[in-house]
């Protein structure tokens, strides 16, 4: 799967931080492409195990399940937004800090009802409350949801650090129009 190199290469995650990114992430976006070509996007929890992101949504047949039946082809994306900061003295001179992943790859629907409960099962150790007295690994509504994998493929991310005070406005101007006067 190919596609255009990050243009900010300063700001490139390591594939393990990308994964770790995804892995830790509370929930993300997963992008599918409609019939016409255009993309279509839904946010999801998940969980990533091996090479394998798992996510979930209702058995009814909507715009996801039709994407995916159709094409297989999908990128799923997490970020982690730290806090918005000013590096120069105009109000457009303003930052985000945060981390981002993309990860790549093919979905599929996956039918069998053992790897739907292995799902579910990790997915609650990942967001589950631990509530005592409550049956464990045990899903009545199971096929009423569809479970899906992406086999990621490749993946990327990028990061755009807080900086220091000492290098934010107005202890520093780094605008980017230095000549600009309003």
């Amino acid at each position: 799967m190919s596609s255009p190199q990050l243009r900010r290469q300063d700001r490139a995650l390591a594939e393990a931080e990308a994964r770790a990114l995804i892995e830790r992430a509370y929930c993300g976006r997963l992008a599918t492409i409609s019939a016409d070509g255009s993309p279509y996007i839904v946010p999801l929890l998940h969980v990533l195990t091996g090479d394998e992101i798992g996510v979930h949504n209702t058995a009814a047949r909507g715009h996801l399940r039709t994407n995916v039946e159709r094409d297989g082809r999908a990128c799923y994306e997490v970020d982690e937004p730290v806090k918005v900061f000013d590096y120069g003295r105009f109000e457009c001179d303003t930052g985000l800090a945060y981390s981002s992943a993309i990860a790549y790859g093919r979905i599929r629907i996956v039918d069998d009802r053992a790897a739907k409960s292995r799902f579910f099962d990790a997915l609650l150790v990942k967001y589950g409350t631990g509530a005592p007295g409550r049956p464990k690994s045990f899903y009545p509504r199971l096929d009423e949801v569809t479970v899906y994998a992406i086999r990621v493929e490749r993946m990327s991310g990028k990061q755009c650090p807080l900086p220091p005070i000492s290098e934010q406005w107005p202890a520093l101007d780094r605008t980017k129009s230095p000549n600009a006067r309003p």
